[in-house]
């Protein structure tokens, strides 16, 4: 195809919306029998242009000179990592607000003090990757101007060129963690050596097991035949079983006869040391963290021996050195030990883990003194209630006390007679003399007529016979 050439317009024309063929796409079309720049030389253009031209016009646009600037641009900065993680890389380092060669040195001469741990383990995710060394390498091959990188690109320039510096890093971050990692480390490999001793050296806790085993045995050897032993989850069964009342449970029973029969078992819990403490160790991982600073201590000591005048990790081993080799003895001795008692107790050690081992005691032991709690209740409660029906009078009952409503209707008649009382007597001093005998003789002659008819009731009663005062009423 013949290469055609942009026209140059007068005006700045719009742009039609189409989409364009390459010419690699028009090969057996129709495109190839058209012949556009022959129709252009026959037309005048220039009436189109002004009916269709921008009505914003600047200065025209030549395609040529616009190459050109295009060409004469400056060359782009190299880049030596991705953009995003350049992008959190400087926020890294606005963090430390660190320059790039204290960094590197800080990191040269194992100063975790310069660096904080919180910084260089941020600083671990920028390590060089694979291709990241690439293209530092074709980078430093080309002797290209360092003033064509980014400030992150100089960092990873510069920090490229540790040495060993994966294993400096690693190195760093363990002399930062060891002194808190072992002192969190040894309080839990203490529990675990503790409780397992306690447990498996524990006399009386045997011989409770051995009283469970009596009632359990006692209860089911004539229809399952005798048992020889139990695992220790059957002892959360001693608060399933209740008594034919319902009231109680088998542990308390148990503990009524301990009580009584063998008294010298009842605190045997005492014997028995950081089981909650013990029971909420994950023994595995304590383990695997012990195998992660000795193979840490290893890496220091074989950098110490590449560079055996670094006063920082001579002094690092000399005083850190006794603390592993404590922890590694403790270790051996904490899987040992719970590993013996695990199987003393008839389980298994693989599949029993200590949160498990040791919880089953530790809510024996609580719900033991629940138990015992109880049944010194029960007791004083049974004590008291004899103590009440022995005394005359205390299991009578208390006289039910009047309403409110009752009570008051009683003081109000109280006070109505007391008001009555305090009225003046009917028959003064004054008419003693014959005043009474013409009353009398008043009520011979006539019948007794009420005079406060017309305060009475509605509900009056049927008339009956006048009332007659006969002769014989006397004074």
């Amino acid at each position: 195809m013949k290469a055609k050439k942009p026209i140059q317009t007068k005006f700045r024309m719009p742009l039609l919306n189409w989409v364009a063929l390459k010419p690699n796409q028009i090969t057996g079309t129709v495109f190839t029998e058209l012949n556009d720049e022959k129709v252009l030389q026959e037309l005048d253009m220039s009436d189109f242009e002004q009916q269709f031209k921008t009505k914003s016009q600047g200065p025209n646009v030549d395609l040529s000179t616009l190459k050109s600037k295009a060409a004469q641009k400056a060359p782009s900065k190299a880049t030596l990592i991705e953009a995003n993680r350049a992008k959190n890389l400087a926020i890294t380092l606005r963090k430390g607000n660190l320059g790039a060669d204290r960094i590197c040195q800080a990191i040269e001469t194992y100063d975790l003090q310069t660096l904080g741990l919180d910084f260089l383990e941020l600083l671990t995710r920028f390590l060089p990757t694979e291709y990241e060394h690439s293209l530092i390498a074709r980078f430093e091959r080309e002797q290209r101007p360092i003033e064509e990188l980014s400030e992150e690109d100089r960092f990873m320039l510069r920090f490229s060129r540790i040495p060993r510096l994966p294993e400096r890093v690693n190195t760093l971050t363990f002399l930062g963690n060891f002194p808190d990692t072992a002192q969190l480390l040894m309080p839990q490999l203490n529990a675990i050596i503790a409780a397992s001793i306690s447990i498996k050296s524990s006399d009386k806790l045997r011989q409770i097991l051995e009283i469970v085993l009596a009632f359990g045995n006692y209860m089911n050897s004539s229809k399952r035949g005798a048992a020889y032993g139990f695992r220790l989850q059957s002892l959360d069964a001693l608060l399933e079983m209740k008594s034919t009342d319902r009231k109680q449970t088998l542990l308390h029973y148990l503990v009524k006869v301990i009580a009584e029969k063998y008294p010298q078992l009842t605190g045997f819990h005492s014997d028995l040391h950081f089981l909650d403490k013990a029971g909420s160790v994950s023994l595995d991982s304590v383990l695997a963290d012990v195998r992660s600073l000795q193979r840490g201590l290893e890496l220091t000591q074989r950098e110490f021996v590449r560079q055996d005048d670094c006063a920082v990790l001579k002094e690092f081993l000399r005083a850190n050195s006794p603390i592993m080799d404590k922890l590694l003895a403790d270790s051996k001795t904490a899987q040992e030990a719970y590993e013996s008692v695990v199987e003393y107790f008839g389980e298994n050690p693989k599949t029993t883990s200590p949160s498990m081992f040791f919880s089953l005691f530790s809510r024996f032991i609580k719900a033991y003194k629940k138990a015992e709690q109880e049944v010194e209740q029960w007791k004083k409660a049974a004590a008291a209630q004899e103590a009440g029906t022995d005394t005359p009078g205390k299991g009578e009952p208390p006289a039910p006390k009047s309403p409110p409503k009752i009570r008051r209707q009683q003081m109000d008649l109280i006070s109505e007679l007391k008001r009555k009382q305090q009225k003046e007597p009917l028959i003064y001093e004054s008419d003693r003399d014959g005043a009474i005998e013409d009353i009398i003789t008043d009520l011979r002659n006539q019948p007794y007529i009420r005079t406060d008819t017309g305060r009475r009731s509605a509900h009056r009663r049927p008339p009956g016979p006048p009332l007659q005062v006969t002769s014989d009423l006397s004074l």
